[in-house]
């Protein structure tokens, strides 16, 4: 947000804003600005009751006035100087990524020196693919099976663009939002292939296992598996929705944003039959709060815990983790304060699978992206400035009878405050609001395995947690890099310059990077040098 063109007005644009009284009456009409405008204004208006814009109104002010930061960042220290930071420039100035994939997270050799694989969700049908060793790009155009498929940001612009008018510049139906690799090299993707509605298998009176248990009725987002040995790109028709994608030891594919549920996809079973039907199943979230140890008949959501009976629950998985420790399936739930849930699938998930939920207590709240280490520790990034973990077995207290709801395990966290400066006035605190988090748990980076990751979102890079102390990765041209999420790969007999971090600019306007419109989204690789002058 501190980037020139944010803390300006735009100016010398194809569309300007108008004149207005003062800088308060600017920001309430730039928020309407373009396809995001109804979001944003959703947000600021509705939500906040424009409770914001006379805080950005005088900070612009005062910017202008000359008032600078009232704190200097710090130059690299350490390893932050031995960081190698390399980036190619992808799709085009008009739309963007929201993440890219360059390998399995579970066998980081898969994929190794080849092409790495972009999402563009709302903004455009094609997944761009950059070869780093030649240094090209290619587009591939991403279909969708039904030809009746809804674009997927149905709004037009609020308010014209400064830079695109009205022109309605995003219009992906596929909704491709995250990839991932399988063992055998293939790229999985949470993207849409037909409208919401169902097709009859998933619904009630189905005779498939899971809408046996839990029908259900609209999934917005489906999967998709594109073959880079013969480019055939395959549709995959699933009842739950999708948002991020882990595949577990078993090769189960585990998804995230099925908002009631939480599905899956076998893929040995996929590649057997080809029948995604059979190969998918899903649940809902139970609680066991008769503390029996098994699922019984539940109350629902909106219904006080019955002690003889489980407990149903709303809490939607924004991230998905399987757990190498157990095999147990954890997920984030984007509430306030947030938690992190855990479902242990059991022997028929469809009917067995229980959860536990952990709300995140004081002093963090805002729970985002997340992932998990080795040892089934969970780490996930925070609004409250800190990446948080959450570690099961330092729990006290019974995990499952009816005081088993979300507040039974604050031991269970530990908070570690993110770098740079804070809010003043209320304590030690920062301002950094990480996006995702992810651990590398193979040390395909090079600080070792099981080191916890998060996006730097106001740092323009990446951060990591390194024996208590925090690493900034940090993209220093152009300013303005803003990653939604990133992984990591080992390239065999390379040494250091094998072992690397990917990621992508995930924000939505790349014309609001340093170098302004015209610019394109950026391909970026992180190396770590043994030292700083390593060849």
């Amino acid at each position: 947000i501190g980037l020139r063109s944010m803390r300006t007005f735009p100016e010398n644009v194809p569309f300007p804003l108008g004149k207005f009284a003062n800088s308060e009456e600017a920001w309430f009409r730039r928020i309407q600005s373009g396809q995001g405008g109804v979001p944003m204004f959703a947000t600021a208006v509705k939500e906040l009751g424009g409770a914001a814009f006379p805080y950005f109104g005088d900070w612009t002010d005062r910017i202008a006035k000359g008032e600078l930061p009232h704190a200097k960042p710090p130059r690299p220290q350490g390893v932050e100087r031995n960081i190698v930071v390399t980036t190619w420039d992808w799709l085009d100035d008009k739309h963007y990524l929201h993440d890219l994939i360059a390998s399995d997270r579970r066998f980081p050799t898969v994929n190794a020196y080849g092409p790495v694989y972009g999402s563009t969700e709302l903004s455009v049908d094609i997944i761009p693919i950059l070869d780093p060793k030649t240094h090209k790009v290619t587009n591939f155009s991403a279909p969708v099976r039904d030809p009746d498929t809804p674009v997927s940001m149905r709004e037009k612009p609020m308010q014209p663009s400064p830079y695109w008018g009205n022109e309605q510049i995003w219009t992906s139906k596929a909704n491709n939002h995250n990839g991932m690799f399988d063992r055998k090299g293939r790229v999985w993707f949470a993207a849409a292939v037909r409208e919401p509605n169902n097709p009859a298998f998933c619904k009630k009176g189905s005779d498939h296992p899971s809408a046996k248990a839990f029908p259900n009725e609209r999934a917005n987002r489906h999967l998709s598996m594109l073959d880079p040995k013969t480019m055939k790109y395959t549709f995959i028709d699933t009842c739950f929705g999708t948002h991020h994608l882990q595949f577990d030891a078993n090769d189960r594919l585990w998804t995230s944003g099925g908002g009631q549920v939480v599905g899956w996809l076998d893929m040995k079973i996929f590649d057997e039959t080809g029948d995604a039907a059979k190969a998918q199943g899903w649940t809902p979230m139970i609680l066991d709060t008769n503390g029996n140890g098994k699922r019984d008949a539940y109350v629902e959501p909106n219904e006080p815990v019955d002690p003889t009976k489980d407990k149903r629950i709303a809490a939607g998985f924004y991230a998905v983790m399987p757990s190498p420790a157990d095999g147990a399936v954890w997920g984030s739930f984007r509430s306030f304060p947030g938690a992190v849930v855990r479902i242990a699938p059991g022997s028929n998930p469809s009917e067995t699978a229980l959860t536990e939920i952990y709300n995140v207590p004081l002093p963090g709240f805002g729970i985002r992206g997340a992932d998990i280490d080795k040892q089934g520790i969970v780490w996930a990034s925070l609004a409250s400035g800190h990446l948080a973990s959450f570690d099961r077995r330092k729990c006290k207290g019974p995990l499952n009878g009816p005081k088993a709801t979300g507040d039974h395990c604050p031991e269970g966290w530990a908070f570690y405050q993110y770098p740079g400066p804070g809010f003043q006035g209320i304590g030690q605190n920062s301002a950094e609001s990480s996006y995702y988090s992810w651990v590398d748990q193979h040390n395909t980076f090079g600080l070792g395995e099981d080191v916890p990751m998060s996006t730097a979102n106001l740092h323009h890079g990446l951060v990591a947690l390194k024996d208590g102390k925090m690493i900034l990765l940090t993209v220093p041209y152009p300013m303005g890099f803003y990653a939604k999420g990133f992984d990591g790969r080992i390239d065999p007999k390379a040494g250091w310059k094998g072992r690397g971090l990917w990621s992508s600019s995930g924000d939505r306007a790349p014309w609001l990077m340093e170098n302004g419109k015209g610019s394109k989204p950026l391909a970026v690789h992180f190396q770590l040098r043994p030292d700083p002058l390593a060849k």
